[in-house]
Order: structure tokens, then C-alpha cells, then sequence
């Protein structure tokens, strides 16, 4: 089996094929890998907390026994119907027990396993990739393109519609955790009751308003207007939510390329307000005029220099050992010290 191609995902997770004996699903989006190993999980077993039939295992317990997995995988459930191994918190340091069962596949249990983001390059990834009984499955966070489909068909669910103001501000800030999304949007649905009914901005901001999303928002524009206070609040926040340092300086750079487009288009002629218009989605109203600010003070040229740091931020990050939220926030703390704005704060 191949990795899983996007377009068939769902209805994979839905429906295995009866020849795939263990499936690696993993990504940046911890929330979607919950979310799909226990969908795949359920195809076999319905209560996932069954004793029985399910059992729950660590990457620490299989290096601790390596022969557990094919133990448990071969085992047959007092109550009769077949089980599920779902392995949690798994790692390229449990491929060659993984390779062992996929050389014997003893019993007939269905093993789901649960990993972080793997690179192309992950031994684990390959593994899963390469073998006819296995199937490999990503999951990327959600983005400004996939958001809004998901949202409205989890309001759908419960007779709900929206209006494209507040489904725009929606996608715009929820951001990339599937199980962040569906808990939001669940709190979005009780608030409005059991009637159907269309959901306007008014519901979504009234509602919907403590995601580290929207945080790393207020980060944002706390950085491109200089103020270190609030800068340091927010950052420390953003660390306490469990916000990734890479999830913030994409976060970042995603404004600041924002606040180069505006300026682009004004550098052609553009007026402020129409160059804004052009933003998709469009500024929200409570903090376009800030925006807007922030667009008339930043000289292009900074603009792409702190964007390019920004980035060059980020591959630091990536690097192994590198101290990632260190490397952030100093980034974070330097563009917001360059902040023109700031200057104008301190005359």
C-alpha cells in the first residue's frame, strides 16, 4: 500500500480495505489524528473503551516489550469479535517492531497508530508507505481553503446556516486543529439552540473567542505595532496554549505578507480602502483600522525584511536541537522593536 492520497482519505477512514492490518496516521494536526484513528478505530469495535476488545498502548510499552504488539495482535477477545491495538505517541524508534509484525501479521487485530508530524525521510513513513498489509495517512492542518467547507458542514449537522461575513472571520481565526474547529463550532451550535437558524458575525464573536488562533492574531498585530508589553504577554500565551513555535511565525508571516500586499497595491495607485478590499477574506472589521495602520506606516522594504526574517526564523527552527521558542520570540521582540509605529509611540 501507498500513502493515502488526499481525495481518498475520508472515505479510506470510513471504509479500510479488509486487506490493510495496520495504519499510521499521522501529521501536524493532532486534533485530525485523534479524530481519524478513532474513526478507523470504530470500523471495528464501536465503544473504544471495550477492555476486551480494544487495548491502548504507548511507544514506551513496545520498546519496553517488543513482542507485545504481535502478542496482543494475535489475541483473541473473551466476548468474541475482532480487536483493535491502537498505538499512541509512536515513533521512527518502534519501526523495526512494527517491521516484525508486518512480517508475521499473527491474529487478525486491526492496529492504529497514532504519530506527530513525520518527515518524508521517517523510517516509520516508509515502513507503513512500502507494505501491502499497511497503509500510511496524513494529516496537515486544516487552512483558509478547507476551513469553510468544514464548518459548514459541522453546523449543518445541527440545522444550522451561516453568513459569509462570520464563515469568513470564522476561517480566518479558528485555525489549523481539527478537534479545536469541531469544539468551537459545537460551542457556536448550542449557543445559537436547537432551532434552525442562520448564524451571523454578531453569534461568531460573541461565542467564539478564546482559540490560541485567535491569540496568535492578537500576537500579530501586537509584533507589526510595536508594543514589546503586549508582545511578551501574548507570546507567552500563545507557549502556554501549546502554540508551536514554527505555528507562530507562520502565523506572523502570513500578516506581514498581508501588510505586503496592501502596500504593493497602494504603491500602484491604489487607495487604502481599495487595496484592503482586495484581501481575502476580507479585514475584520474590528481590527481593520489597525490594519490599516500598520499598512501606511511599514515601508516596503521592511516589510520584507521582516517577513524574510521571519522565515529564515523558521528554518532555524527546524534544525536539530535548535532552542525553537528562543529563536522565536527573539524574532518576534526584533521586528517588534523595528516597528515604526513603535517610534511613533515613544515621541
Amino acid at each position: 500500500m501507498v500513502k493515502i492520497a488526499p481525495a481518498q482519505i475520508e472515505r479510506f477512514v470510513s471504509k479500510p480495505e479488509p486487506s490493510i492490518r495496520a495504519v499510521l496516521v499521522f501529521g501536524q494536526d493532532n486534533g485530525m489524528v485523534r479524530e481519524r484513528s478513532e474513526t478507523l478505530a470504530k470500523t471495528v469495535v464501536d465503544d473504544l473503551k471495550d477492555p476486551f476488545r480494544v487495548t491502548d498502548l504507548s511507544a514506551g510499552d513496545l520498546k519496553d516489550d517488543p513482542a507485545r504488539l504481535n502478542d496482543e495482535a494475535a489475541a483473541i477477545s473473551m466476548m468474541g469479535g475482532r480487536r483493535v491495538v491502537r498505538i499512541r505517541e509512536t515513533s521512527d524508534g518502534i519501526t523495526a517492531v512494527v517491521k516484525d509484525f508486518f512480517a508475521n501479521l499473527p491474529g487478525d487485530a486491526f492496529v492504529v497508530l497514532e504519530a506527530g508530524d513525520l518527515p518524508a525521510r521517517s523510517s516509520l513513513r516508509k515502513l507503513f508507505e512500502g507494505e501491502k498489509a499497511g497503509a500510511a495517512i496524513a494529516c496537515y492542518r486544516d487552512d483558509r481553503r478547507s476551513l469553510p467547507g468544514i464548518i459548514q458542514a459541522s453546523l449543518s449537522n445541527y440545522g444550522h446556516s451561516i453568513t459569509p461575513d462570520a464563515l469568513a472571520y470564522l476561517s480566518e481565526n479558528l485555525g489549523g486543529d481539527r478537534q479545536v474547529t469541531r469544539r468551537e463550532v459545537d460551542k457556536l451550535a448550542l449557543y445559537k439552540g436547537q432551532t434552525a437558524g442562520t448564524i451571523d458575525l454578531d453569534d461568531v464573536t460573541a461565542c467564539v473567542g478564546d482559540t490560541a488562533d485567535l491569540t496568535l492574531d492578537d500576537l500579530a498585530f501586537s509584533v507589526a505595532s510595536g508594543n514589546l508589553a503586549m508582545v511578551e504577554r501574548m507570546l507567552n500565551r500563545s507557549f502556554q496554549e501549546g502554540s508551536h513555535a514554527v505555528t507562530i511565525l507562520r502565523a506572523l508571516a502570513r500578516h506581514f505578507h498581508k501588510l505586503q500586499f496592501v502596500s504593493g497595491l497602494m504603491a500602484q495607485g491604489l487607495s487604502m480602502d481599495d487595496a484592503a478590499k482586495k484581501l481575502r477574506p476580507p479585514l475584520f472589521w474590528k481590527t481593520a483600522a489597525q490594519f490599516k495602520a500598520q499598512a501606511n506606516a511599514w515601508p516596503q522594504n521592511k516589510l520584507a525584511r521582516a517577513t524574510a526574517r521571519l522565515l529564515e526564523t523558521e528554518r532555524e527552527c527546524k534544525k536539530t536541537g535548535a532552542p525553537a521558542e528562543i529563536l522565536c520570540s527573539r524574532a518576534l521582540f526584533e521586528i517588534s522593536a523595528a516597528s515604526p509605529l513603535r517610534r511613533r509611540q515613544r515621541r
